[in-house]
């Protein structure tokens, strides 16, 4: 799915040079020349249509296996994951490298409690989305004790307005962080950093993703939440080593890849438990 809308990326970043540079010969060229690029990123990143690992249950210090969860099966802790693609670990091949359960051992381990992993989050979503995984956690059950919230990537690559998808995602943060739950939010990952998008489109499309995770992040704080500038930390690793940290589609982080994206996530995480994780909310529920 992602492949297919970088016709639209073009078209708009052609639009924004065009207009900055006068219509005309030169608009016209850039058009070209950017529809052009967009086709080439379109044919070199694949499309993966696998679905992540299952990754939900209970883990605990040291466990090999974690506990499957079901009603009545006690936890300390609650981590609740939404977002899209990136958020639910697609391009992971196992559950272990799953973002979401590489925070869970880590709050496991680093606390001695045992934590409940929860996903919510889907393949293709945009920030428009998250109402609906919020909707649904309540229809679930009790918010849990952390909410952490990757997205972004696909409000570029659909060329969704920047204003409204910050404030998409200051809403949810808002209603999380209403019903008692820590919010930790990854802003938007760079995706000039992906290979298979040569320049000028990269620098255009580098250009929104800052745009877009700036905005994320005032509307994360005013809203209660935690960020984590995603792009800022792991632009750079990206761009030097596409080949260790991109999967095979090379648009998704490969286990490496996520396992950074944990790594600085992690502190953050940590950081919005209460003083003694084992007073926060019900542990049966």
């Amino acid at each position: 799915m992602v492949s297919r809308t970088w016709h639209r990326v073009a078209a708009s970043a052609a639009a924004t040079v065009a207009v900055g540079s006068g219509a005309g010969t030169a608009g016209w060229a850039t058009y070209r020349l950017l529809m052009s690029q967009a086709r080439t990123a379109r044919t070199e990143i694949g499309r993966d249509t696998t679905k992540p690992p299952e990754a939900d249950g209970v883990y605990t210090r040291d466990c090999a296996v974690p506990e499957r969860w079901r009603a009545g099966v006690s936890f300390d802790s609650h981590i609740m994951i939404f977002g899209d693609s990136t958020a639910a670990g697609l391009g992971c091949t196992d559950a272990e490298q799953v973002p979401g359960v590489l925070l869970a051992r880590g709050l496991a381990d680093a606390t001695g409690s045992r934590i409940r992993l929860s996903t919510k989050a889907i393949s293709g979503a945009t920030s428009k989305g998250l109402a609906g995984q919020v909707d649904a956690m309540f229809i679930a059950g009790p918010p849990p004790d952390t909410a952490v919230i990757l997205i972004g990537a696909n409000d570029i690559t659909k060329k969704h307005s920047i204003g409204r998808s910050a404030q998409r995602l200051r809403r949810a943060v808002s209603r999380l962080h209403e019903a008692g739950a820590n919010v930790v939010v990854g802003t938007c990952p760079d995706l000039g950093s992906v290979a298979a998008i040569p320049q000028p489109l990269s620098a255009i499309v580098h250009s929104w993703s800052v745009r877009l995770a700036r905005a994320q992040s005032a509307a994360v704080r005013a809203s209660g939440g935690t960020a984590v500038a995603m792009g800022n930390l792991l632009g750079h690793d990206f761009r030097s080593t596409p080949e260790v940290l991109f999967s095979a589609d090379g648009f998704h982080p490969s286990a490496a890849g996520y396992r950074l994206a944990a790594e600085h996530l992690l502190p953050a995480v940590l950081g919005a438990l209460p003083a003694d994780p084992l007073t926060s909310a019900a542990t049966t529920q």
